[in-house]
């Protein structure tokens, strides 16, 4: 076997858990520091740029790698989503005080629930877990209902996936998952350094699903949501895409029966039966219409 075959085939075993490992290292010193969201951006930005290079070398498919023309919206909708979720966090460290004045009893509740008398990463575990029942109800009703689908099919309307359409989402459906997974830790007294890690998890996991990186991820598939799980997801044919819902996660996908993992090289042929409109602020608004709904779920395919 060539030497350069041999350096393809041991990413393709080895990059899962290089960035997600590195990821998180990185983010321990990031946030140990005296300035860890800056810092924690540079770990990220350096993940992405490794994904990056990765999707150039050893490439899931080939044809993902030529532009679509919605590289720029793709940035738009993920710095408006990534923009929003900090500060709701932001907002969310005021809530308590809040909540104590109006709901009395449930703050009492709420300082008594989360166990931090146990290690951190015990703490953190515990939280992706919590989080994620919501992120996979939030994820799943977005699938089947046309309400939030109308919101959700922005995300699926690529025909490609690569690093950099990882938070393509719609901000109405940010909200809708945020709702979900993160007010019952805000209720459980969960501490901000806990909201920190599920962000650093959620974030590295979300770009390693989208890559279009070749990947070997084995009994990973089992444990963490991954690249050849997130594929299947995208398919177009609704048997495969209305599966595997989980973000971090899988545990819930198996408990609700939409696991989905074939022995068979997961799908290339992404996206929805209807459309969405061209351009950033189009994108924002067609949700909001009974025309832009019409054309999401693919009853008039006449778009801008």
């Amino acid at each position: 076997m060539a030497k350069a075959q041999v350096i393809k085939q041991a990413l393709s075993y080895s990059s899962w858990p290089l960035v997600f490992g590195g990821g998180l290292a990185g983010s321990y010193f990031a946030f140990a520091g005296s300035h860890p969201i800056a810092a924690f951006l540079a770990v990220y930005a350096g993940a992405v740029l490794s994904l990056f290079l990765l999707e150039r070398y050893i490439p899931y498919e080939v044809e993902w790698l030529e532009g679509d023309g919605e590289t720029m919206t793709s940035i738009g909708h993920t710095l408006l989503t990534k923009g929003l979720v900090q500060l709701a966090a932001a907002a969310a460290a005021i809530f308590p005080m809040l909540a104590a004045n109006v709901l009395q009893p449930l703050a009492a509740m709420r300082f008594d629930l989360w166990p931090s008398h146990l290690p951190v990463i015990v703490q953190v575990a515990l939280a992706v877990t919590i989080a994620e029942f919501g992120l996979y109800w939030a994820h799943r009703i977005a699938h089947e209902t046309v309400f939030f689908w109308r919101f959700h099919a922005l995300h699926h309307s690529v025909v490609r996936l690569w690093v950099v359409n990882t938070g393509r989402f719609h901000v109405a459906d940010s909200l809708f998952k945020i709702t979900l997974s993160q007010i019952p830790l805000y209720f459980m007294g969960a501490p901000l350094q806990v909201f920190w890690w599920l962000g650093a998890v959620t974030a590295f996991i979300g770009i390693l699903t989208h890559c279009n990186v070749d990947m070997k991820t084995g009994l990973l598939d089992y444990i963490f949501s991954t690249p050849r799980l997130h594929r299947w997801h995208h398919s177009k044919q609704l048997p495969e895409g209305n599966t595997n819902y989980g973000e971090n996660l899988v545990i819930f996908d198996i408990l609700f029966g939409s696991y989905h993992n074939p022995d068979r090289p997961s799908s290339t042929d992404i996206g929805i039966k209807g459309e969405i409109a061209k351009g950033f602020v189009p994108q924002l608004l067609q949700p909001f219409t009974k025309e832009g709904v019409r054309q999401i779920i693919g009853k008039d395919k006449k778009v801008s």
